[in-house]
């Protein structure tokens, strides 16, 4: 058996669940996350907890209760609390700015780089050097780092470019003559 899928989710107070078959839904105060669960998973509801459990004991069956444990747990968490990623620009002359569902960037490039946003995930600018991406789609507020994140990656020798804020960038020593 999983050994993540053993540990049950504990669902809030404000969090609806709703199960249709195969479909869970997942309602809160930040949104509506929907998941179709595996044929090969069971989720059961238990007074304020949802366990899930492998129906037969194949391997597959095993790891796919634990997946599905993990992004049930992601999606309760997502509509409760919600899910932000910290992105930090590094370099002279860097900066970014929301536009409403627009983050315009000027990364060094000769042309500015406009980034539109997916439905669900906002952003923030607290300073021209860093943006702040929330939302209750944990898959899809790391989708959106990555992608801005890949427009200017870190580079090794100045660590110029657009990074994670918990991100260490391995530095390389200059060429010697």
């Amino acid at each position: 058996m999983s050994r993540i899928a053993n540990n049950p989710v504990v669902v809030p107070a404000a969090v609806d669940i709703k199960e249709d078959g195969q479909l869970l839904t997942v309602k809160g105060p930040r949104g509506t996350l929907e998941h179709r669960v595996h044929d090969l998973v069971q989720v059961s509801r238990e007074e304020g907890e949802l366990k899930v459990s492998a129906l037969d004991t194949s391997k597959q069956a095993n790891a796919l209760a634990g997946t599905t444990r993990a992004l049930v747990n992601n999606m309760v968490v997502g509509v409760s609390d919600g899910f932000e990623k910290k992105l930090e620009l590094v370099g002279v002359g860097y900066r970014a700015q929301v536009k409403g569902k627009t983050v315009s960037m000027t990364l060094g490039f000769s042309h500015p780089i406009d980034y539109t946003l997916p439905e669900g995930v906002t952003a923030e600018t607290p300073s021209q050097t860093e943006i702040v991406i929330k939302g209750s789609n944990k898959q899809q507020v790391g989708q959106v780092a990555a992608e801005i994140r890949a427009f200017r990656p870190p580079e090794p020798y100045k660590g110029k470019g657009v990074r994670y804020s918990d991100e260490h960038v391995v530095r390389k020593e200059a060429k010697k003559k």
